[in-house]
Parts: structure tokens; C-alpha cells; sequence
């Protein structure tokens, strides 16, 4: 696997929230590469200790993949509003919303009312 020079964004400065960000988003795709790899070698092998020290160490990656997320949110103002936006845009889009609903999201447009699209039933809808 190729390796990233941990030092090739150092400045002689502390880095700002905004390239701490940055080198985050780099640490992302590594844990991401390294999920791959292992899901790879998961599906390439019948071997229960091997599968089960893999699994282990890829759910690990999937952690700090997420928590790395986290960081990114916090440090990213910018960053943390377009994540808002996908989960309001994916709740509309799972449930049937026309196209502009969806994209009025965070373009000042408030979000459809329920009515306009149609809705699934869940056992969850059946709570009082």
C-alpha cells in the first residue's frame, strides 16, 4: 500500500482548523483504503482466524474512519452544513420528494411537507 509522507503539509506554524481539515480528509481516505484491503483479503480466504482477526481490525478502521468524521464536522464549518443538508436531501429522496424539494435544501427553500410526497409505512409509524 503506498504511504503517505505524514509531513508533507508541516509548516513551521501550528495548522489552522480549516488545514487541519484538510490533512483529516487525507487520514479519511487512508482508513478507507485500508477497509477495502482488508474487505479484499476477507473475501479472498476460508480461513476462520484470519477472517476473524480482519473483521476485527476492519470494524476498528470503520471507527476512526467515523470518528475522523466527527473532527472533520467540528473543523469544518462549511464542511458540517453540507452534511446537514445531505441528510435532510436523503430523508426527501428515500421517501419520494420531487427533485426540486430535494434541491431547495439548503438553498433557502424550506423543506416539502410530508404531504407532497408519498409516504412509507414503517413499524415504526404504527407507535402512538
Amino acid at each position: 500500500m503506498p504511504q503517505t509522507n505524514p509531513f508533507h503539509s508541516l509548516t513551521p506554524r501550528k495548522l489552522t482548523d480549516s488545514e487541519l481539515a484538510r490533512s483529516i480528509r487525507l487520514n479519511i481516505e487512508a482508513e478507507l483504503d485500508a477497509i477495502n484491503l482488508y474487505a479484499a483479503h476477507l473475501d479472498a480466504t476460508d480461513n476462520p482466524e484470519a477472517k476473524a482477526i480482519l473483521q476485527h481490525v476492519m470494524d476498528e478502521e470503520r471507527e476512526h474512519a467515523a470518528l475522523f468524521w466527527q473532527l472533520i464536522a467540528r473543523l469544518d464549518p462549511a464542511q458540517a452544513q453540507h452534511d446537514r443538508e445531505a441528510s435532510a436531501k436523503y430523508q426527501l429522496i428515500t421517501r419520494g420528494a420531487s427533485h426540486e424539494a430535494v434541491e431547495a435544501v439548503g438553498e433557502g427553500g424550506a423543506p416539502a411537507e410530508e404531504s407532497n410526497f408519498p409516504k412509507r409505512f414503517t413499524v415504526g409509524n404504527l407507535r402512538p
